[in-house]
């Protein structure tokens, strides 16, 4: 079996599958979040191919790395099962001049097959971030000073996937002011300062 797996027919296939655990660990260990751009400039026919090639392996409804890694294990899979059967009934294998495409081909075509069902139980590609004009309208808590109008206080405001952020707030007129742990709802954003309004007012008639 070890000279199986050594042989050089072999040896792409034995590579993706290493390559397949690598990926896996370097996730485990958190260092395999890294980009790939995907939007290449493609003229004419070959950009409608790509696009359609995309489309088909399931790239924007899954994450890349899952697509990647279930390329390369359906690969591997495909190359050395069908070395193993044609040597187990001739004796010999295929070179890898005609057993690395045609394993990648079949590898292509379950890919995109699988990609489907597996977006539908995996999460995709996605992002957590807001842009901080979102906080306007959410609430705040002051955690260190007094804030007045012209000298904003730190707060801390949460945003809709309950990240925590730490803003200088400031009400929103002269004769207003919060002290330590008073709650306030964020109003406007001028630069980096929030103006903010006691809870339970009724900022957009009085806005």
């Amino acid at each position: 079996m070890i000279d199986f797996w050594l042989a050089d027919e072999n040896m792409f296939f034995v590579a993706a599958l290493v390559l397949m655990v690598a990926i896996g660990l370097l996730q485990l260990i958190g260092l395999g979040d890294f980009g790939l751009d995907l939007d290449t400039e493609v003229d004419g026919e070959v950009s409608g191919v790509a696009d359609g090639l995309v489309s088909f392996l399931g790239i924007g409804r899954l994450p890349f790395l899952v697509i990647l890694t279930l390329f390369l294990m359906l690969f591997a899979l495909t190359g050395l099962v069908g070395q193993q059967l044609l040597q187990a009934f001739t004796g010999t294998m295929f070179t890898p001049y005609i057993a690395v495409p045609a394993a990648a081909g079949v590898a292509l075509l379950l890919t995109g097959l699988l990609s489907r069902p597996l977006s539908r139980i995996l999460p995709q590609d996605e992002t957590t971030a807001v842009s901080i004009d979102e906080l306007v309208g959410t609430r705040a808590v002051i955690e260190i000073g007094t804030a007045k109008l012209g000298y904003p206080a730190r707060a801390r405001a949460s945003d809709r996937h309950r990240h925590v952020h730490f803003l200088m707030v400031e009400p929103n007129s002269a004769d207003l002011s919060f002290a330590q742990g008073d709650e306030v709802l964020l109003v406007r954003r001028d630069g980096d300062i929030f103006q903010a309004v006691p809870t339970g007012t009724d900022w957009l008639r009085n806005a």
